[in-house]
């Protein structure tokens, strides 16, 4: 990392493509996804960690986008929607009624995507502990419990 006052050049690897940009030493990873990549999916709600509708995966891991600078995570692999491609768990939240109004969908989506890789054989309660850090305002939660239900079902019978 190169930096020069309160700018950085940052190399991320976002979607599985390479990036190098100069951002401000105080800017979020939401806000060079949203302002510098165009990768608009993760939603700037609350901006203090509390709904997910920022949320990315991190290593293969869900983070809120919003708490973390963009200069912590050089280096790092990040996903967003925008790169999630064909899965099982997108398939099933259209087929399922996983969302309402869609603003808090994205950042459901790349959670449950990291759940199912990360425990496919998860119990109601490991899915219940991984859900809870998004939130749904408009109350769909039966819809993607639902839709978590199937894309799992669709991963063990090896559909794709």
């Amino acid at each position: 990392m190169i930096m020069y006052h309160e700018i950085a050049e940052i190399s991320l690897r976002v979607n599985g493509e390479n990036r190098r940009l100069w951002v401000r030493a105080a800017d979020t990873l939401l806000a060079v996804l949203r302002n510098h990549m165009g990768l608009t999916g993760g939603k700037a709600a609350c901006e203090n960690g509390d709904c997910g509708a920022c949320t990315v995966l991190l290593e293969d891991r869900p983070v809120k986008a919003c708490l973390i600078l963009a200069v912590e995570v050089e280096g790092m692999d990040i996903l967003t929607i925008e790169g999630l491609k064909q899965t099982e768990i997108q398939r099933a939240f259209l087929e399922n009624g996983g969302f309402q109004c869609g603003y808090c969908t994205p950042g459901f989506i790349l959670n449950a995507y990291a759940l199912l890789k990360a425990h496919p054989e998860a119990d109601d309660e490991t899915d219940k502990e991984w859900l809870q850090s998004n939130i749904c305002r408009c109350t769909g939660y039966e819809g993607i419990k639902r839709s978590l239900k199937a894309a799992r079902k669709m991963m063990a019978e090896g559909s794709e």
